[in-house]
């Protein structure tokens, strides 16, 4: 249930109410009694802080198509050695002639 704040436009006087939303306002004042109260409007205790708060906490971010275990497995480091007897291509021009 909602708190509504009401003010006297007599007297001044400031109240909280705790109603349900279907209930009619009030409209005695408790302090003077007399059929002058109007309802505040005021801030809410329900504020939304930081930025995106829907895409970051609600919404599903895209899964990859196919993930595999190698995926989540640490990287494995290889060298790749040059070949030592390979013959350059300079050499094989000159055997040929």
């Amino acid at each position: 249930m909602p708190i509504y704040e009401y003010q006297c436009n007599a007297c001044g006087h400031t109240l909280e109410a705790l109603q349900k939303m279907s209930e009619d306002p009030l409209k005695t004042c408790p302090a003077c009694q007399k059929d002058t109260l109007g309802k505040l409007v005021s801030a809410t205790s329900f504020q939304l802080k930081g930025t995106g708060w829907y895409a970051t906490d609600f919404k599903t971010k895209p899964q990859p198509a196919a993930t595999t275990t190698s995926e989540t497995k640490e990287p494995v480091k290889t060298e790749v050695k040059p070949a030592a007897d390979t013959p350059s291509t300079k050499d094989k021009a000159s055997d040929n002639t």
